[in-house]
């Protein structure tokens, strides 16, 4: 049975040089889908992706990940948009690193494309009326 999660790693200065990636895929049979990465030589760096596979190698995945100094966080759960609460500001726009939420240049209303996604939660922070939201 194939398992797909979402992931976020964050590398410590030092080991962004790390093929940890290629690991996965190599050693242990995984497909890596890159979302979005910030990652520079010799600095702090965050790379987020999905990662699927055969679920046996996605734990076994996870167990060597845990072994290793960056850290790992699972994506888990979807961002809730309450569209009657919504001002449309666009507030949220400026923080989302996939551009999910983008502005419509035609009426200015604000959409939400779900698949692109990464549940990094930074519109729940930047939306002044609380109309993003991660339910529990």
């Amino acid at each position: 049975m194939n398992k797909k999660i979402k992931v976020l790693f964050t590398f410590p200065p030092g080991m962004v040089g790390k093929p940890i990636t290629y690991c996965l895929v190599k050693d242990y049979d995984l497909w890596v889908n890159i979302l979005h990465a910030e990652i520079a030589p010799d600095k702090a760096g965050k790379l987020v992706l999905d990662i699927e596979g055969r679920e046996e190698d996605v734990e076994r995945a996870l167990d060597f990940l845990a072994c290793e100094e960056l850290q790992v966080q699972i994506l888990n759960g979807s961002i809730s948009w309450d569209e009657d609460r919504c001002l449309h500001c666009g507030a949220c726009t400026s923080v989302c690193p996939a551009h999910a939420l983008t502005l419509d240049p035609v009426d200015w209303s604000l959409k939400f494309d779900r698949e692109k996604c990464y549940v990094c939660k930074l519109c729940t922070l930047a939306c002044p009326v609380k109309a993003m939201s991660m339910p529990i």
